[in-house]
């Protein structure tokens, strides 16, 4: 039995300076390990060691030995995560305004440690987070536990919710205030997902008979209910997936079947919107229409008029009126 009870741990202390000192242009000599491991009072000899690096091969760690000279280097070339692929989970958690500056920092810290030492500190030098517009709700992550904890056990959620208000008393001109009157909603939660930037919850409102969109930040005092969730035809069938491309900015309304007549320049705009299984029909005089189910709103007509003359709504009527009834509006605004 070894005097020293850290002697156990020997491998996996090897492994832990693999996975953080070594990479693709780092790697390590037998002296380097052995002198490693002393500092956590732990002895080997050189022959144990080429075993232990054998052990770790055999397990699933892609250790490569390289020749500089005379010299033997060891080195961990591969891991589950790729410096491309951290770069692109730090550049996500930098840009997500959903996401709060301290927590940012903390799960950039967590994510480096996916790369060597090395690799972090070259990663380090490109992550900015100050000055960045973000969320200060730092309840927002225990939100998403719960939420997930209702969905998965098929429970009612409840919930203030809260909105921004212009003042005009007192010193704060903007206001934080409770929307539905200051009660609390007792809802079936459906789904989350990401649209701008920004966490939703999709919802269930039996009273209503409608699925309704909340921001995950602006959820306060959120509780899992003993109630179970509400069961629907048209809820039990809800597929987010089919959802995402009807509704226009988390905006609920009317679901109509429209049909739009596009400009050919516009079909990558159709792809990303609607994806590259949309039914299309090309005219010959340049332009192709689809036939989708949309949610009406004001963000939807928004959408259309972005693209001018280059986008038509065909069909229905009501949906052609309610564009001209917004353009209407929006040009009221101006005379």
């Amino acid at each position: 039995m070894p005097k020293n009870p850290k002697q156990k741990l020997k491998l996996m202390y090897i492994m832990k300076l693999f996975l953080e000192k070594t990479d693709e242009e780092y790697g390590v000599t037998v002296a380097d390990i052995i002198d490693y491991l002393s500092d956590y009072g732990i002895e080997a000899e050189r022959k144990s060691i080429y075993s232990d690096i054998e052990c770790l091969r055999d397990f699933g760690l892609d250790i490569v030995k390289t020749k500089v000279g005379k010299i033997s280097l060891f080195s961990l070339v591969s891991r589950d995560f790729s410096v491309e692929e951290v770069k692109l989970l730090i550049d996500a958690v930098q840009s997500s305004k959903f996401i709060t500056v301290k927590k940012s920092r903390e799960l950039i810290h967590k994510i480096e440690s996916l790369a060597s030492e090395n690799q972090a500190k070259e990663l380090h030098r490109q992550v900015i987070v100050a000055n960045r517009v973000k969320n200060s709700n730092e309840d927002i992550y225990r939100n998403i536990d719960s939420i997930n904890r209702a969905i998965n056990n098929k429970r009612k959620i409840g919930f203030y919710y809260n909105m921004w208000q212009v003042s005009r008393k007192g010193a704060k001109k903007i206001v934080k205030v409770r929307r539905h009157d200051g009660q609390r909603y007792i809802l079936t939660p459906k789904a989350l997902t990401w649209d701008d930037e920004n966490y939703y919850l999709i919802a269930y409102d039996k009273e209503a008979e409608m699925l309704k969109h909340f921001r995950v930040d602006k959820m306060e005092d959120i509780s899992v209910e003993d109630s179970r969730a509400d069961s629907s035809k048209a809820v039990d069938k809800f597929d987010l997936a089919v959802y995402a491309k009807q509704v226009f900015g988390m905006y609920g309304g009317e679901t109509v079947s429209v049909k739009l007549k596009f400009d050919d320049s516009l079909i990558g705009v159709v792809v990303d919107r609607f994806s590259d299984k949309v039914f299309i029909q090309p005219h010959n005089d340049g332009t192709f229409t689809v036939s989708t189910e949309v949610m009406l709103s004001p963000q939807f007509y928004g959408w259309v008029f972005s693209f001018g003359d280059k986008v038509r709504i065909v069909s229905p009527k009501s949906a052609k009126d309610g564009f001209m009834d917004y353009l209407s509006e929006v040009t009221e605004q101006y005379r």
